[in-house]
């Protein structure tokens, strides 16, 4: 599929996702080669008919370029004359019927070929698949009138924009020999995991690596003073030893390179609707990979099993680092001065404030490895509070010592990622 066919998929978004009649497209589907069973069946795991109207778009753009002119045939042939009109405006080729385009092979469980289907054309299919999710774990929401809300268009942000939005990594490494901070071994695996995900996640990736609280604040104001009235949102992701602070809203901070600490706090204000009216009622996300202080957390016993020890051995470290407020209130007035009610802003944590957050030398954070598996694994399905609790529960689980992501929301929608 071209780019212009992509962007008029895009385009129609919206209305394909609130309009589109499914369950009578699937046979057709199949029948002119545009998906095979499987991936029909992977489509309905999505959950509701919303859930699936959106997946079967973004599938749709992954095939060859006579997949949109073989969907519109389909559209017509199911009576859904208005959304066929709505793409064949833009589409090159919109009265083409794909007689062309014929059944990809189809085999049964004993790897017998259908001799009701023949192939002679093969649409492209997509480099990767995305790994499926648990039928049982989605038919207990499918359907359920909280879920149908839950997807209604006038609650979920929206995310037609490619990029849909800028993605800032700050990924500190390496600190001066005056701060005592040691270097976070393992950082660096976190960085290219997350560069990774959200560009298949359409972001626009900015990575900046070892900076000092001058420097963290000066791309922090570049990223303010950029241009995004065409896009539909803003990430920023920090990875650095973190300490406690005072606070109004969002607590603690991080370190820059130098060993000075920056707020939590101030640097969510950058990105309020006074500092950066160009994302006013737009969702700013932002992912802290840092400490929130040094208590250890030990956990308590409870029935339901045992949990997931990992034999980390030497290689697991922390990012916690001893930091003394200063007599005063110093360290943070212009943060909470400039701060209105926040709205369209959701800080997630890598620890409960207060505790260490874990670090592996080898693999990366606990944080960070779990919530790049969860993305892989259910951004093409769930909203990001879901998955955040899927977070939480996944890292709470694991080690000795235990650890609680956590999150501050001020969302006043449901977001969902679309991935490539």
């Amino acid at each position: 599929m071209d780019e212009a066919q992509r962007q008029l998929l895009q385009r129609s978004r919206l209305r394909l996702v609130k309009e589109l009649l499914v369950e009578p497209l699937w046979d057709l589907l199949v029948d002119r080669g545009i998906f095979t069973p499987d991936m029909i069946e992977e489509i309905q795991r999505a959950g509701t008919r919303r859930d699936q109207a959106r997946q079967l778009i973004t599938d749709l753009q992954t095939r060859g370029k006579e997949a949109l002119p073989a969907f519109i045939w389909c559209l017509r042939e199911t009576g859904q004359e208005n959304l066929a009109a709505l793409l064949s405006e833009g589409c090159s080729h919109p009265q083409l019927l794909p007689a062309h385009i014929l059944p990809v092979v189809s085999h049964s469980r004993a790897g017998q070929v259908d001799p009701g289907i023949q192939m002679r054309e093969r649409l492209p299919f997509p480099a990767q698949e995305r790994s499926r999710e648990p039928v049982r774990e989605i038919a207990a929401t499918r359907g359920s009138g909280e879920e149908r809300a839950a997807r209604n268009p006038e609650m979920v942000y929206a995310l037609n924009s490619d990029p849909c939005g800028y993605c800032l990594i700050i990924n500190n490494v390496n600190f001066s020999k005056e701060s005592g901070l040691a270097p976070r071994i393992g950082s660096d695996v976190d960085c290219k995991r997350l560069e990774r995900r959200f560009r298949l996640l359409r972001f626009e990736v900015l990575t900046r690596r070892d900076l000092t609280v001058q420097e963290i604040t000066l791309e922090l104001q570049k990223l303010v003073k950029r241009d995004h009235g065409s896009l539909d949102c803003c990430l920023v992701v920090i990875l650095s030893h973190g300490c406690q602070t005072r606070h109004n809203q969002f607590p603690g901070g991080i370190f820059g390179t130098d060993g000075m600490p920056i707020a939590v706090e101030k640097i969510v204000s950058y990105f309020n609707g006074s500092h950066c009216p160009r994302l006013r009622g737009k969702p700013k996300l932002f992912f802290i990979q840092a400490c929130g202080g040094e208590q250890k957390d030990r956990g308590f016993e409870v029935d339901s099993g045992p949990s997931v020890d990992q034999q980390h051995g030497s290689t697991l470290d922390s990012d916690a680092n001893p930091f003394q407020i200063p007599a005063g209130d110093s360290d943070q007035p212009d943060a909470i001065a400039s701060l209105p009610t926040p709205s369209d802003i959701l800080v997630s944590y890598s620890t409960f404030p207060g505790f260490v957050s874990w670090r592996d030398k080898l693999s990366g954070s606990w944080y960070v490895e779990t919530l790049d598996q969860i993305l892989d694994q259910y951004a093409h399905s769930e909203d990001l509070l879901t998955m955040l609790l899927r977070v939480g529960n996944a890292v709470s689980a694991k080690g000795k010592y235990k650890q609680m992501p956590g999150s501050f929301n001020f969302l006043r929608k449901k977001f969902f990622f679309v991935a490539r």
